[in-house]
């Protein structure tokens, strides 16, 4: 499998790492120049712009965000989503409000985008016990 992932905080780092040591293509792209090093660290490949994570992926493209919720995400699935094509899936991986994610997978729709709302559960402790998608363990 290959995915972007954007945001390499806590949990995004660790998510990172995971998905890694199980032998998958990571793009990876944060703010932080040093949250990118060290996520090429563990095999994770660099990025240094959202254009150049989508330039480094085959389509169809899954992209990953994993940043606050709020005006962050918000304008990062708006950036990421005007650089993608038809076919594309953009994840929302963070605590989003359900009436924000309706709202963009409807915007996203008119542009033939996929939308996954996929608020994660882990915490830092994702790294070794894995992540919970919906709630459950």
């Amino acid at each position: 499998m290959e995915i972007g992932f954007i945001g390499l905080g806590k949990m995004g780092m660790n998510m990172v790492t995971r998905l890694q040591r199980d032998r998958h293509r990571v793009v990876v792209y944060d703010r932080s120049a040093d949250l990118i090093k060290q996520a090429e660290g563990v095999g994770c490949v660099g990025a240094s712009s959202l254009a150049d994570l989508v330039g480094q992926l085959k389509a169809p493209r899954a992209v990953w965000i994993m940043v606050p919720s709020g005006a962050p995400t918000e304008e990062t699935v708006q950036a990421v989503a005007a650089l993608l094509h038809a076919g594309d899936t953009v994840i929302d991986g963070g605590n989003t409000r359900f009436h924000d994610d309706v709202r963009r997978a409807a915007d996203l729709k008119k542009k033939q985008l996929h939308y996954v709302d996929a608020g994660t559960s882990g915490g830092i402790w994702g790294l070794k016990i894995g992540y919970c998608l919906d709630g459950r363990w």
